[in-house]
């Protein structure tokens, strides 16, 4: 994804599949505590539906959209973690695995690893105060 984008300017944007079908609308943006980079988007999937978390590599903003390189029926079956609090490595992990994207583990104490303070978290919610 475009690395220069604020992620709070990501809230609000519609959001499309692979096939250019509408998925919904990106609620919140989650960001990697290690890196501080936008990682995962909670796309609300319609009005009285839930949010499906995407990953923002490899999105990319389009005009003025996110574009999802997945398609509908993968980003609709992803986990259901709910919004608005940390994802934790577990989570992150399993959202990893259903897209079938590399999750490569930072070592133990490094810092994101997890190990460094017990109530260290992955998934932070941009715009969040530490």
């Amino acid at each position: 994804m475009q690395t220069d984008i604020d992620p709070r300017s990501l809230i609000g944007r519609k959001a499309f599949d692979l096939d250019g079908a509408k998925i919904g609308t990106v609620d919140e943006v989650y960001l990697d505590d290690a890196t501080g980079r936008p990682e995962w988007a909670a796309v609300r999937t319609g009005l009285f539906g839930r949010d499906a978390f995407v990953p923002l590599e490899p999105s990319e903003v389009v005009e003025d959209a996110l574009r999802v390189p997945y398609p509908r029926s993968l980003i609709k079956t992803a986990p259901d973690f709910g919004v608005g609090r940390h994802l934790s490595p577990e989570q992150e992990l399993q959202l990893y695995h259903h897209y079938g994207l590399d999750a490569a583990a930072p070592e133990p104490g490094a810092p994101g690893s997890g190990t460094e303070g017990e109530d260290r978290d992955f998934g932070r919610i941009a715009g969040d105060e530490d």
